[in-house]
C-alpha cells in the first residue's frame, strides 16, 4: 500500500467555509483539522496558528456551529467544535464516499487557498481518487510513501528539512545563537509559530535517528 500526501486548491464555491474566513481577511493562516467524529453531529478538533480572538471569530463562519470552546497554547489555539452538519461541499464529501482509501489527520487548510491531507491505500484506489478529486480543483502530489503500519520516528518531511537549513544559514545553532525562530520564519516565507513547529518536530526526529541508531 501507498501513503499519498496530497495537496488540493478548490475553487471558491467548493471551500469549507472556514477555509474561506482563513483565504480572507483573517489573521489566521493555518488550520489543522486534528480530529473528526465519524457522527452526524460533526465534533471536530482544530488547531489554528493565531490567538484565541482571531480562531473565536473564524470559527463563526461556520453556520451549522452549535457549541465552540477555544484553548490558548504557545505556538496558536486549538478549538473544539461540534455542528449540525460539517458544510464541506456535497461535491467534495460524495468523492470522499465513494473512494476507497483511509485519510489520515492532519486535513491542513492554509491561506494559500489549498488543502494538504495524507490519504492510504491501495495503487488503483489511490489513483482513482486521484480522478475523481482532480475534477473538482487544481490537485498536485507532494509526497508518496511506502505505508507502514508503524511510521518511522525519525523521518524528516521536506519542509522539516528546509527548516532545519534554514536554521543552520542564519546562525540558529551557533553558540552563542545568532538567529531566531523569526528570522527561520522569514527564509521559509511562514509564519513563526509554524517555523517553531518545523523546527521543534525536525530537533525530534534527529534525536530519535541518533537514539534509535545507538
Amino acid at each position: 500500500m501507498k501513503r499519498i500526501q496530497f495537496a488540493v486548491t478548490y475553487p471558491e464555491r467548493l471551500r469549507h467555509p472556514l477555509h474561506q474566513r482563513v483565504v480572507g481577511e483573517s489573521p489566521i493562516g493555518r488550520v489543522d483539522l486534528l480530529m473528526w467524529s465519524p457522527t452526524e453531529d460533526a465534533t471536530t478538533l482544530l488547531w489554528c496558528d493565531g490567538d484565541p480572538k482571531s480562531t473565536a471569530e473564524a470559527v463563526e463562519a461556520i453556520d451549522s456551529l452549535l457549541v465552540s470552546a477555544v484553548v490558548e497554547e504557545a505556538d496558536g489555539t486549538y478549538a473544539f467544535l461540534r455542528q449540525a452538519d460539517y458544510e464541506f461541499p456535497g461535491a467534495v464529501l460524495e468523492t470522499i464516499a465513494a473512494s476507497r482509501v483511509v485519510f489520515l489527520p492532519p486535513a491542513r487548510f492554509l491561506d494559500t487557498g489549498e488543502v494538504e491531507f495524507e490519504a492510504v491505500g491501495e495503487a488503483e484506489a489511490l489513483s482513482s481518487f486521484h480522478r475523481a478529486l482532480s475534477e473538482l480543483g487544481d490537485l498536485t502530489i507532494r509526497q508518496v510513501h511506502e505505508f507502514a503500519r508503524r511510521r518511522s520516528s525519525s523521518r524528516l518531511t521536506d519542509r522539516q528539512r528546509a527548516a532545519l537549513d534554514a536554521a543552520v544559514a542564519v546562525g540558529y545553532y551557533e553558540v552563542p545563537r545568532e538567529g531566531t525562530v523569526a528570522d527561520v520564519a522569514a527564509v521559509l516565507d511562514c509564519a513563526t509559530s509554524t517555523a517553531g513547529e518545523l523546527l521543534r518536530k525536525a530537533e525530534a526526529a534527529v534525536v530519535r535517528s541518533y537514539t534509535e541508531r545507538r
